[in-house]
């Protein structure tokens, strides 16, 4: 822990409330004094002139539930001033895992398809030492060391699969199994478990619906009481606003399931923010106010950001997300030469320009092929910087065809890149000032050949600060305060006397969204190393997790020092034990 006075800076607390000038005094990594022209006692120096200086920035929404295990600087986050991160999210968590290991690897799999993780380092690099999620928790503690803070929910997912096994997959589970599932939450919320996490969206590479879209209202009801025991937890779930579009009848049963219980709920995706979305938005809004006005505390979880897609062979969802089928035969081979013998068989692009044409959703990136560019070649043959319908028209090719013939020329460790979907900016205003919603959500941690995440808070100064559609107060406000209350973070988010030293101290001027750029340090499991995509630095001037620097003088320092979290019942388990 590094004792520390930065001087000089503008306080942006985290509160919503208006800047000021002070200092701020950091001692055993908390909080221990704020007043103008404070006087050094002993401690280091740290001069702010003519820097913002904030709470630390919680990452809302991640998936480094593996990635944290191989890649522990979790890169690029540092130097974006983030010092809390979030996972367990969409009802992906890695435990708790059934005793037999085919019901494990399906959760494995289930991860790396959903999270476009290569599943070698999962099994390589975690030590699957764990059934309970406690047990998880405790082997995580002892085994990963990272420069961030981070909590976790349990997911939906993994408990239906450790009670159910591989059947979980198939049908509705016994009453004997409902209860294995309430036993194995309650294990996970006792341990400070942020709540649950779930998904009423997903279908995997087979097109099967994730094992939670087989749960009945029985064993959501009896997943709900364990949760109704732990006053600080939360729920949270993702709906489908992005292919199916079932989204608004989610709603509709969640607010059915929810009504009447004092559970925190987080919803992604309940308030769709993209163009394309509009049809079902009208349903979606109506059905977030009758939750609210019956009493239920529901959040409307949102990004800041328009997702993009990154279309690579390597290890890409966006095909089967797509409901194209045929073109992630090719993602799922793993030799490059199978790859590049498909893109070349007449048969198979036969299949993939019908599969185009009559399977892939109409808003997808396969139907709109003047959004696709083609700006990422292996070998650098080209042509670059055009469009797919460019490149498709100059060679009287089909859209499918062209792409075809263009990865097989520059690669297939090539990628083809779409514009972001075009999204209601004032919608996406209005969620930011709503008190009760859940911001900066990215999915950083997971899609690692497609960007997510990692560096995106920046936009909310470069872009939504800069242009004056927010105060900076605001845009810290969206980032700190505001996710600590959600997630009953209560010893961090502000620059208040008492809370943690969680710290970033930036020069708006300087900050920086920063390109994409391809690093090759991911393990493939078979000892190689495979590529994502990251960043360069906001930069901050410095990030102090817990007392600690992790970011100063435009590098990541080494050091290690975050916490497993929990919420703020994680010591309700020891009264209700007693009851």
């Amino acid at each position: 822990m590094t004792d520390m006075l930065i001087k000089n800076g503008t306080i942006v607390d985290g509160t919503g409330a208006a800047a000021y000038k002070a200092d701020v005094r950091i001692h055993n990594g908390t909080i221990a004094e704020i007043a103008p022209d404070l006087a050094p006692n002993g401690e280091r120096v740290f001069d702010a002139t003519g820097c913002q200086v904030t709470p630390g920035f919680i990452e809302s929404h991640t998936h480094y539930d593996g990635t944290m295990w191989w890649q522990n600087d979790l890169d690029p986050l540092p130097g974006y001033g983030a010092t809390t991160l979030i996972m367990g999210n969409c009802g992906f968590s890695p435990a708790p895992l059934h005793k037999y290991m085919p019901a494990q690897r399906e959760m494995i799999g289930i991860f790396s398809f959903f999270e476009d993780i290569p599943e070698g380092p999962f099994m390589a690099n975690l030590p699957w030492d764990w059934n309970l999620w406690s047990e998880y928790r405790a082997s995580t503690e002892r085994s990963v060391k990272v420069p961030l803070n981070y909590a976790a929910y349990v997911g939906h997912i993994a408990i239906r699969l450790a009670a159910m096994g591989v059947e979980a997959w198939d049908r509705e589970a016994t009453p004997a199994e409902i209860a294995r599932m309430a036993e194995l939450l309650d294990d996970a919320l006792a341990a400070g478990a942020l709540g649950m996490s779930d998904n009423m969206h997903d279908h995997d590479g087979q097109n099967r619906p994730v094992p939670s879209l087989k749960a009945n209202d029985a064993e959501f009801t009896a997943l709900f009481d364990v949760m109704g025991r732990y006053p600080g937890c939360c729920y949270q779930v993702i709906v489908d606003t992005f292919m199916r579009m079932t989204g608004p009848a989610n709603l509709e049963r969640l607010s059915h399931l929810l009504a009447g219980r004092d559970i925190k709920v987080q919803i992604a995706g309940a308030i769709p923010t993209l163009e394309f979305q509009k049809g079902i938005l009208p349903a979606m809004q109506e059905s977030v106010r009758k939750m609210r006005e019956a009493g239920v505390d529901v959040w409307p979880g949102y990004a800041h950001v328009s997702p993009t897609s990154t279309l690579s062979l390597i290890k890409s969802l966006i095909f089967a997300q797509s409901n194209d089928y045929v073109w992630h035969e090719v993602v799922l081979e793993d030799d490059h030469h199978k790859k590049a013998a498909l893109l070349a068989d007449p048969e198979w692009r036969a299949r993939a320009r019908e599969s185009w044409d009559t399977q892939a959703w109409d808003h997808s990136p396969l139907k709109n092929p003047q959004e696709l560019f083609l700006i990422d070649s292996e070998n650098g043959t080209g042509p670059l910087d055009i469009t797919l319908k460019e490149y498709a028209d100059s060679l009287g090719l089909h859209r499918s065809d062209a792409m075809a013939d263009w990865i097989l020329k520059n690669g297939t460790g090539s990628t083809v890149h779409m514009a972001p979907f075009p999204k209601d900016e004032e919608l996406t205003l209005e969620l930011m000032r709503d008190p009760r919603t859940v911001g900066n959500i990215s999915d950083a941690g997971a899609h690692l050949q497609m960007l997510c995440g990692g560096g995106e808070n920046a936009l909310l100064f470069t872009q939504y600060v800069h242009e004056g559609q927010l105060t900076i107060e605001e845009a810290v406000h969206i980032m700190t305060g505001k996710l600590a209350q959600h997630f009953n973070l209560t010893d961090r988010g502000e620059i208040v006397v008492g809370k943690r030293g969680d710290i970033a101290v930036f020069n708006l001027d300087e900050v920086q969204r920063r390109a994409m750029e391809k690093v090759f340090d991911v393990p493939d499991g078979r000892g190689g190393l495979t590529w994502r995509f990251t960043r360069k630095a906001m930069p901050t001037r410095l990030t102090m997790v817990n007392g600690v620097p992790t970011f100063e003088n435009g590098a990541y320092t080494g050091a290690t020092p975050g916490e497993f979290l929990s919420p703020a019942n994680e010591n309700l388990s020891l009264a209700i034990a007693a009851e």
